[in-house]
């Protein structure tokens, strides 16, 4: 749990960088990586996605979907886990553009799955840091 703080504390701050500063830690560009993952990763993932979602209930600063994102995507680079990330756009009922971000690794969305389906996907960014064993 304090690892996914700390890296919600770090991601709050990297959004407040401009997008083209932003945008290459994020991943290679229009790149998704595989849908598949090794079983022995899905307990990890899975509990990096609990932890930023709960911890994400307990800062003082917003710490919404990019945010969201952005820890899990670092916490699993820590582990070597490959990952995507989602951009995408819909409008809101009175016609305003709205945003969305969301991450996968494998078939898991850590992140703002929920809501993935409302919004028109505009960019991927995949990493991969796939785990070997040696």
């Amino acid at each position: 749990m304090l690892e996914a703080f700390i890296f919600l504390a770090w991601a709050r701050v990297m959004k407040l960088l401009p997008f083209s500063r932003l945008a290459p830690s994020l991943g290679r560009p229009m790149t998704e990586t595989p849908f598949v993952h090794d079983l022995t990763a899905e307990r990890t993932i899975r509990q990096i996605s609990e932890a930023v979602r709960v911890m994400s209930r307990h800062t003082f600063w917003e710490s919404q979907c990019l945010v969201q994102a952005l820890a899990a995507k670092k916490m699993l680079e820590r582990r070597h886990m490959d990952s995507t990330l989602y951009l995408g756009t819909a409008k809101d009922e009175r016609g305003n553009l709205i945003a969305h971000a969301w991450l996968r690794s494998g078939p898991i969305y850590l992140t703002g799955a929920g809501e993935r389906r409302l919004f028109t996907k505009v960019a991927a960014f995949g990493t991969v840091k796939s785990y070997r064993r040696d």
